[in-house]
């Protein structure tokens, strides 16, 4: 592991896929891995590029790119894709749109599938993020899969999260308004060359106006990815923006909310790990038809599971407190 380890810290991109597909995996070695780089992370840029389907997210991803190697920074791609139904794998439509900096050294594209996880990100991201971190990364760009309303698991890892928005979306900006618009911290319109930009950006703004009282305002920037029109702008509003929350309170705040969202995935995903091992080990077919049968129940089967994984914890805690509950029912 300490040969696999040193190879990927010194640049070695098969041993960074390879660290990379077992956190994907669910490999245990994984988790020793991100003991081991977790003291060298915290250096990169961390972006994150979201919106809903169609709104030309790679195309301007990949115009980031081109920017911020001509800065000198070395780049790496975490590109979600919406997992294959046959073999689980990501499609590589993102990759695909990026190829022309597969020969560049100082660039890292790797596609995850989501694998059944919602939020627009796979399972692995945030550990694919820490380990292209700990690797050397300068800037890190995190494309969700074309997310809606409620997916805004972006925002517990990415530093700064850009919100991408197309002419002709209608009512959709208005149906957004509750999710994915209030965790932008740049906007880009894309596709500006098309009729109805001005008025995507009037409502934009308008709601920034209504739903926003922070020391931040969100800029708002009209970008064309296929010429790169607006690419560099919005380029320097993200470096703002990172800049601004490195130096502030908000920053602060920010860091603290990311570090204990990070402890409650590692407990979730290692408590799902061990619980789905249990599980395994005691699902029968008896216990199917017994459930079949309505002879005992899938709340009672998880207090079992759970009673194994911590047999001193109260799991009827919820049948006493209905027992001895005043509540009357409804007339």
């Amino acid at each position: 592991m300490d040969i696999l380890i040193n190879k990927a810290l010194a640049g070695d991109m098969r041993a960074i896929a390879r660290i990379i597909s077992l956190i994907e995996n669910g490999d245990p070695i994984a988790d020793a891995v991100m003991r081991r780089i977790y003291p060298l992370t915290g250096k990169a840029m961390v972006i994150g590029i979201t919106g809903s389907p169609g709104a030309g997210k790679s195309t301007l991803t990949d115009k980031l790119i081109e920017s911020f190697r001509k800065k000198g920074k070395t780049v790496g791609i975490i590109a979600v894709d919406p997992s294959s139904p046959f073999s689980g794998g990501a499609i590589l439509a993102d990759r695909i749109r990026m190829q022309r900096h597969t020969g560049d050294e100082g660039v890292y594209i790797r596609s995850m599938g989501t694998r059944g996880s919602l939020g627009g990100l796979s399972r692995g991201t945030r550990e694919a993020v820490l380990l292209l971190d700990a690797c050397g990364k300068d800037v890190i760009i995190i494309e969700t899969v074309g997310v809606g309303q409620s997916e805004v698991d972006i925002i517990k890892i990415a530093d700064t999260v850009c919100v991408v928005l197309v002419p002709g979306m209608g009512d959709d900006i208005q149906i957004m308004k509750a999710g994915i618009m209030e965790i932008a911290n740049v906007f880009a319109i894309n596709k500006a060359d098309k009729p109805g930009v001005d008025r995507v950006a009037a409502e934009v703004r308008l709601m920034l106006e209504l739903v926003r009282d922070k020391s931040w305002t969100p800029p708002v920037h009209l970008t064309v990815a296929e010429n790169g029109t607006g690419v560099e702008e919005f380029a320097e509003s993200i470096v703002k923006h990172h800049e601004f929350i490195k130096n502030s309170p908000e920053g602060a705040r920010f860091e603290f909310r990311r570090l204990s969202s990070e402890v409650e995935d590692i407990l979730l995903k290692n408590l799902t790990r061990k619980a789905e091992k249990v599980w395994r080990s005691q699902k029968s077919g008896k216990l199917m038809e017994d459930l079949a049968a309505r002879k005992t129940n899938p709340y009672t089967v998880a207090s079992d599971i759970l009673r194994k994984l911590f047999p001193q914890a109260d799991y009827d805690e919820g049948i006493k407190e209905a027992n001895t509950s005043h509540v009357t029912p409804d007339n």
